[in-house]
Order: structure tokens, then C-alpha cells, then sequence
């Protein structure tokens, strides 16, 4: 039996000025109130109503011109919903690429400036400013008197009095000179960062996640100036290091300033490859979501938590470095493999009670780590060894695995021999470094040499890295998988209806 709106399609838009009289509901058939009710008669379409109300539903509304309070807050409601919907939607799905460009020329500025730290601390001058001024202190001395100035605060630090107490004006400006230009090349990268940040997430230039990523950026290369200085400060007081032993600053506050710095640079550097890798996908869908699928293999799963092992190792291996730098202890067992008379040193000088602070000797262990020149020589040496070996059983796994091998990308399988020609490049320098007695130059490209690496391995990660969950979604959206694309015929028409939920 055909509906009375089956039979009459012109009541689908008459209903709602019609009376109640002319509908009934759809109750329960043993309810009281049907019964009530008298059954409708069949429309007749020479009735004068129905024809009345049929030319008034084709008329415009007029009566919601004339605005009424309620549906005044409801269009200031709808109004807001849509701004806020249009802000929402104006953030990209992808950052711009002139971003990622910007990010790879700040990564490369802090490497260039971890360099130029560790030349300023090879020739001793970074004592050589005993005050923190983040402003004033960008300024050149002006004048004979500003030098003077500047040469009779540096002759009341322990190291002028201990060590520099021969040198005379011209001796100080070239120390000097070191580390002026390595804090105005720090607060040049703080500048060349804040700015650009403010203007790409103000112009709406980069994704929410990766304004978030600047913003925390732009916090640790100002904590990285507070932690500079902070390092600095232990050097200049009597108190901060043993009675008289060779000025220098903390070992402790040396690594932070180092691992700040490789912080900064890591985080620079693997934001920009991001949004790079996201530009490539995007250009070429359909291999890209290949590629996605290739990365999901259970295989390729353990290979990239294997890399990200490796990047950890070589960090931890670079602040041990640190601590060696830091004590001098790259100037004892000047040779390789042995350390003396067998491969470590006896167990009586590693653990020295000499070191220990409290009267049980409770802390003789983490003390003996990080404070005795010979253990954390040692514990460098080992940490170096491991990264070694770990570099180059990366690379069997990935040649000797059928699994690994038949689903890593190639640009993935560049990056493994990349990997094992800086590892092997960094171990000759380090050996090198500790034969000839620390030099500058050869202690400079061996820092140098550590941050390569750890460049590689942030490099190798990020081709292997699965992109953002946005841009798999928006890939996949244009090229399904294929076991997405065979769906029964059926699936199909419930889709068309409507009743599948996507």
C-alpha cells in the first residue's frame, strides 16, 4: 500500500503547515489513541487547501526576515562555529617547504658553532669574559679603556693568577676575540631562530605539531645560553674546583652544555628531513603508499628500533667524550689498544677511595666514573668500542637478512655504509687524537667527527621513520591498498547508501 507521500510528492513540502488533522503518527497498532483517531481520508487534488498550501510552500519565508532574538544568538552562533571552523581549517596539513630549508641552515649553524666551542675550549679562552651580559656583552670593547677594563677582570679569575699570569693586552684580545665570537654567534642562532618562528606560525606556514616543535626549539637554544654561562661561572671561583688543581670548568656542566647543543641541533635537523620526506610523498602518491607499506613489515620494525639504539649509543658515547675533555683525561695512557701494562688499568687506581666524599664510601662507584680521569677514560673507550661493533652488525643485518634486505628502501641501504665509513672515519681520529697527545686541530675534527656520526644515524632514521599519521591518511585516501580496494559488491552498495561507516 503506497504512503500518502508516495502518492503525492507535492505534500512533502506542504507538511509542515498542515494541521494536525491531516497526519497521524506511527504508534503501536493496539494503541488506544489510533483507534481515536479517524483514519484519513484520501487528498483530493481539486481541494482548494491543498492547492492554497502547495503555492504557499513555493513562496520564500518572509516571516524569517524580520529577526527575532532567537534567531539572532543562533546566527551568532553559527557565525562563531564557522570562524572557528575556518581558523581550524586554515593550519596546513603539511609544513611549508621553505621551513624545512630554514631548519637544515640553523641545524648546520649549531654544528658549525659546536666546533668553534670546542676550539674555544682546546686554546683556553673561554674564561676570558667573566661577565654574563645577553645584550651589552655583544659589543666589541670601543676603546683602550673598555680593554683595560675587560684585561683587569680577567686578572682577578683563577686562571689568569695559575696559568696566564705572563700574558700581557695582546695575548688577552686573541683569547678574547675566541670567545666573543662564540657567544655572538650563539645569540645570532637565538635571533635567526625566534624571528622565523614568530613569522611562519603568525603566517599559519607550518602544521600545529610543528609550531610546537619551534616553540620548544626556540626554549632550549635559550637554555643553552643560561646553561653556557652557568658552565663559564664554575671556572672563575676557587671554590667550584679542588684547591690547586688546574682551572677549568665542571666536567658535569661541560657535558650539559655539549648535550643542550647536540639537542638543539638533532631536533633541527630531523624536523626539517621530516617535512622534506612529507613534500617527496606527497608529490608521488602512489609510491609513497607503497613505500608505506614496505615500512609496516615486522622486519623493517626491528631495523628501526635498532637504528634508534644506535643513535642513543653514539650520544652516550659523545657525552663520555665530554667528561674526558672536560678532566684532561685525554692526556694519560697516550696509547691504543692497551692502557699500560694490560687493556685497562688496575682496579686499585679505577676506584680510587680518593675520590669518594662521604665517610662510607657509598658513592666510590658513580664518583670514580665521572670524576677519575683514568675510569672515564676507560668508559669512553668501551662506549667507543661498542659503537663500533654496533655500526658495523647494523650493516650485517641488513646484508645477511633476506627479510631486511628485500623491504629497506635504497636510500636506506646508503645510509647503513654511510654509517660505517664515519664510524670507521671517527675511531681513527679518536685513536689518533689520544696518540698525539690531544692537539687542536685533531681534537677539533674528532668532536667534529661525533657529531657526523650522530648525523648519519638521524639521517638513516628518518628515511626509515613512518611519516605523520595525517599524511598516511591522506595518502591512502588517494591510493587505497589494494585489500582495501576488493571489497564485496555488496560493501559497496551499503557505502552508497549511506549505512557503512567510513
Amino acid at each position: 500500500m503506497l504512503s500518502i507521500y508516495q502518492a503525492f510528492p507535492q505534500l512533502r513540502t506542504a507538511a509542515p503547515r498542515l494541521t494536525r488533522r491531516l497526519f497521524v503518527c506511527r504508534p503501536c497498532p493496539n494503541s488506544t489513541l489510533r483507534a481515536a483517531i479517524p483514519a484519513p481520508r484520501a487528498p483530493n487534488l481539486q481541494n482548494p487547501l491543498l492547492r492554497t498550501v502547495r503555492w504557499k510552500s513555493t513562496q520564500p519565508l518572509r516571516n524569517l526576515a524580520t529577526p527575532s532574538p532567537l534567531n539572532t544568538e543562533t546566527s551568532k552562533i553559527a557565525d562563531a562555529a564557522t570562524k572557528a571552523t575556518e581558523g581550524a581549517k586554515s593550519w596546513p596539513k603539511t609544513s611549508n617547504k621553505s621551513v624545512a630549508y630554514w631548519l637544515l641552515g640553523s641545524a648546520a649553524s649549531v654544528f658549525g658553532i659546536v666546533i668553534f666551542g670546542g676550539l674555544t675550549r682546546l686554546t683556553e679562552s673561554g674564561l676570558s669574559i667573566t661577565e654574563w651580559r645577553p645584550v651589552t656583552g655583544s659589543l666589541w670593547p670601543a676603546n683602550q679603556e673598555a680593554w683595560e677594563s675587560e684585561f683587569t677582570k680577567y686578572k682577578a679569575s683563577p686562571e689568569f693568577a695559575q696559568l696566564n699570569s705572563h700574558m700581557d693586552l695582546d695575548d688577552f684580545k686573541k683569547i678574547y676575540f675566541m670567545e666573543w665570537a662564540h657567544r655572538l654567534w650563539g645569540r645570532v642562532i637565538g635571533v635567526t631562530f625566534l624571528l622565523p618562528t614568530i613569522y611562519f606560525v603568525a603566517r599559519r606556514k607550518v602544521t600545529p605539531s610543528m609550531a610546537w616543535k619551534l616553540t620548544g626549539i626556540c626554549g632550549l637554544i635559550g637554555f643553552q645560553g643560561f646553561l653556557g654561562w652557568w658552565m663559564v661561572k664554575s671556572g672563575l671561583h676557587d671554590d667550584l674546583f679542588a684547591k690547586g688543581a688546574h682551572p677549568r670548568v665542571s666536567q658535569y656542566r661541560l657535558t650539559a652544555h655539549l648535550g643542550a647543543a647536540f639537542t638543539v641541533y638533532v631536533s633541527m635537523l630531523l624536523s626539517g628531513l621530516s617535512i622534506l620526506k612529507e613534500h617527496r610523498m606527497l608529490a608521488d602518491p602512489a609510491k609513497a603508499a607503497t613505500a608505506l607499506e614496505n615500512l609496516k613489515h615486522p622486519a623493517l620494525r626491528v631495523f628501526r628500533g635498532s637504528v634508534v639504539a644506535l643513535s642513543l649509543l653514539v650520544f652516550v658515547t659523545a657525552m663520555s667524550g665530554a667528561l674526558v675533555a672536560g678532566l684532561d683525561a685525554g692526556l694519560i695512557y697516550n696509547e691504543f689498544p692497551y692502557m699500560g701494562l694490560g687493556l685497562a688499568p688496575p682496579k686499585k687506581e679505577l676506584f680510587d677511595p680518593f675520590y669518594s666524599h662521604v665517610p662510607d664510601q657509598s658513592d666510590l662507584w658513580w664518583r670514580n666514573m665521572l670524576e677519575n680521569p683514568s675510569l672515564v677514560q676507560l668508559d669512553h673507550r668501551i662506549l667507543a668500542t661498542t659503537t663500533f661493533a654496533a655500526a658495523f652488525a647494523l650493516f650485517g643485518y641488513t646484508r645477511f637478512s633476506r627479510s631486511v634486505s628485500s623491504k629497506m628502501p635504497r636510500d636506506a641501504r646508503k645510509g647503513v655504509m654511510g654509517m660505517v665509513h664515519l664510524v670507521t672515519m671517527q675511531a681513527t681520529l679518536g685513536i689518533c687524537t689520544l696518540i698525539y697527545m690531544v692537539p687542536t686541530w685533531l681534537a677539533a675534527a674528532h668532536q667534529a667527527g661525533a657529531l657526523a656520526l650522530l648525523t648519519g644515524a638521524i639521517v638513516l632514521y628518518s628515511r626509515i621513520s613512518m611519516p605523520r599519521r595525517a599524511i598516511m591518511r591522506q595518502l591512502f585516501k588517494q591510493h587505497p591498498p589494494r585489500s582495501q580496494t576488493t571489497t564485496p559488491l555488496r560493501s559497496k552498495l551499503a557505502a552508497q547508501n549511506g549505512d557503512q561507516k567510513l
